[in-house]
């Protein structure tokens, strides 16, 4: 279920409408804060973008045709707007190549994080989410703690379904790898 079920009034905010565009920034700041400092990793860079990207749906939103949810347009705007930053500033981060993983690798490490109590699974969660590359970082943050569905991250990273079921895919393996490699040794050998 989508965390934000505010739907702006886009022809107040058009016609000048300050309140209404103002109600729009609080609904929607955390939320393009949080994928920007997920892709950029730095709070300062975060806070640029997540302003220029309000800077940015003010100027374009009489662009916004109601054909996709209003979240996912404005996602796409952050996202967008966190890869021109990346861009700009030559923070591009390699690519670490991970070795593939297998399918019951993963299995064996979802029952470990089974036995991890749910805040401590989450914050693990979100410090290894950090460590992988801004693109995958924000691919798995938009899908587990945003609860975008397949269709609304096509739209938000511009991809077809199926590319963006591949990315998930690759960005669940070497997430799990970063999770194998950071659990602690005898909690995995005791399920393997």
């Amino acid at each position: 279920m989508e965390q934000n079920q505010y739907q702006p009034n886009v022809q107040l905010i058009i016609n000048g409408n300050s309140q209404e565009f103002s109600k729009l920034v609080d609904n929607y700041k955390n939320l393009v804060f949080t994928v920007a400092l997920r892709m950029l990793k730095n709070t300062e860079e975060a806070e640029e973008v997540a302003q220029d990207t309000f800077v940015k749906v003010f100027k374009s939103i009489k662009s916004f045709k109601g054909d996709s949810k209003f979240s996912t347009w404005i996602y796409r705007i952050a996202y967008n707007s966190c890869l021109d930053r990346l861009k700009k500033i030559k923070k591009v981060q390699q690519i670490k190549s991970f070795d593939e993983i297998s399918g019951v690798e993963i299995s064996d490490l979802s029952t470990v994080l089974d036995d991890i109590e749910r805040e401590e699974k989450s914050k693990v969660l979100k410090q290894c989410i950090g460590l992988l590359s801004p693109s995958d970082s924000a691919l798995l943050t938009l899908f587990y703690f945003e609860e975008k569905n397949l269709n609304e991250l096509s739209k938000i990273l511009n991809l077809t379904e199926n590319n963006v079921k591949v990315k998930l895919f690759r960005a669940r393996a070497r997430l799990a790898k970063i999770l194998k490699e950071r659990l602690n040794p005898e909690t995995i050998k005791n399920y393997g």
